[in-house]
């Protein structure tokens, strides 16, 4: 029996955690705060938007108004339209990899389905993709990848995770699954186990398929 990939989006297939935090960036600067697209990555990937907005919101002390979310939703997807791009290597290691794969994503389903698309990815994955929006469940919960196992008819144990955010990294090592980090910025990793690599096309050869 193969094994079944189960990649995380933003950042791990589509290079979109960048725009994502420009988006944060613009929608602070009309309050008068000053981010730093490039900080928010490092410090952010793989969150829960409302629980990083209730952060910033403390820091800042600020209030953010009922129509920020959905605002900052337009932003993204404008941004998305006009410069959202694949993970450079990402396609070959796609075509690259045999078994059944999915999408497990702590993003909104309809941002997952417009970065495949834009991207180009989205006959790799079919229908098979999984939103915490929509299951519930936000990384670094293990949940949300064991969900995703159930649904694809894979035990854990025959499931690997790509995932580029810590709190994803923690969540798919949690399900019992092999993990691998794709571990752009270099960080330390303190779980047994995951194999970290920085570039994408690494990854059929890491694997062995």
């Amino acid at each position: 029996m193969s094994n079944c990939f189960l990649f995380d989006n933003d950042g791990t297939l589509v290079d979109s955690e960048y725009l994502c935090n420009v988006g944060l960036v613009l929608m602070f600067r009309r309050h008068g705060i000053e981010l730093d697209a490039d900080e928010l990555v490092i410090r952010f990937r793989g969150w829960k938007l409302a629980s990083l907005l209730s952060i910033l919101e403390k820091e800042h002390e600020i209030k953010l108004p009922e129509n920020f979310v959905t605002d900052y939703r337009k932003i993204v997807s404008e941004l998305f339209d006009n410069e959202l791009k694949p993970v450079e290597g990402v396609i070959d290691a796609l075509e690259s990899l045999n078994g059944p794969k999915a999408v497990v994503s702590s993003g909104p389903m309809h941002k997952i389905r417009q970065a495949l698309d834009l991207c180009g990815l989205s006959k790799y994955f079919g229908d098979n993709l999984f939103s915490s929006y929509e299951v519930g469940i936000w990384k670094p919960d293990p949940g949300i990848y064991l969900h995703a196992a159930r649904e694809m008819g894979h035990s854990p144990e025959r499931c690997i995770v790509v995932d580029d955010g810590p709190v994803g990294v923690k969540a798919g090592y949690e399900a019992g699954m092999k993990t691998y980090f794709f571990n752009r910025f270099d960080e330390e990793c303190d779980s047994a186990g995951v194999v970290s690599f920085q570039r994408m096309a690494e990854l059929p050869g890491l694997v062995g398929t």
